[in-house]
């Protein structure tokens, strides 16, 4: 049997960049995360200084999985709708390779997060459609039907002529000072939406207001059974790490 792979796990937000170190047999983090607030967009070159002062704050020496939240297309990045749009077109592998000196595997962050959920989480041992939805800066969405992963960007749907995400992420709660429950019945009806269109058989709800799903799960009426994500907000983190592994391994 091969030995449990440690690998450093680093999710990109719309806010903040946080990473720590993962064993990928088990998804427990070996340290406690270490988080860098970033209130104002960074440049590529600054995000990759920022997942290089991580990697320095754990004395990094091995393999990063980086979750970025945009379309990754093999190295490339193809959008960033929340983050500085110089993103569009980079070589993420390369860009955060070279700051960090380490080899570096990309996906999208929820896609990570996804991941994450369904090898030790609120998914594990679930072989049918799966949905998850990270609720942050944005919204983030992957599919998983019997263990294959679809990385979407239906945060993007349009509703009243906007973007999903600019009236029912969890920034929107705050942006436009909405009650629990106003905010919730916006997003149970978002979600019927993608209902309708996808038909999934289980819903997670991901992102750091998970941890405060009472507050709005009885506002959704989803059709089929809807839960918080397990990991919270490190699911981002964990899935990075086995995402690099799961490269590695190819």
């Amino acid at each position: 049997m091969s030995r449990p792979m440690k690998v450093l796990g680093i999710d990109i937000g719309g806010s903040a960049i946080k990473g720590a170190p993962v064993d990928t047999s088990t998804g427990r983090l070996l340290a406690g995360r270490f988080k860098i607030e970033t209130p104002l967009p960074l440049s590529p070159g600054e995000m990759a200084d920022a997942a290089a002062m991580i990697a320095a704050h754990f004395r990094w020496r091995g393999p990063i999985g980086v979750g970025f939240p945009g379309v990754i297309h093999g190295r490339t990045i193809l959008t960033s709708a929340n983050l500085d749009k110089k993103f569009i077109g980079c070589d993420g592998v390369r860009l955060f390779g070279d700051a960090t000196g380490r080899p570096v595997a990309l996906t999208n962050d929820a896609a990570a997060a996804g991941l994450a959920e369904m090898t030790f989480g609120a998914g594990r041992n679930f072989g049918g459609k799966a949905l998850m939805l990270t609720l942050g800066t944005g919204i983030g969405s992957v599919l998983f039907f019997r263990g294959a992963l679809f990385p979407c960007e239906l945060g993007h749907l349009q509703i009243d002529g906007r973007d999903a995400e600019k009236r029912v992420a969890a920034s929107a709660r705050h942006r436009k000072n909405l009650s629990w429950k106003q905010w919730g019945e916006r997003l149970g009806r978002y979600i019927r939406t993608l209902e309708d269109i996808l038909w999934p058989e289980l819903i997670i709800i991901g992102g750091g207001v998970s941890a405060k799903h009472a507050k709005f799960f009885k506002y959704i009426k989803p059709r089929v059974k809807m839960v918080p994500a397990e990991f919270l907000n490190e699911a981002g983190i964990v899935g990075a790490a086995l995402w690099a592994e799961r490269e590695r391994r190819r």
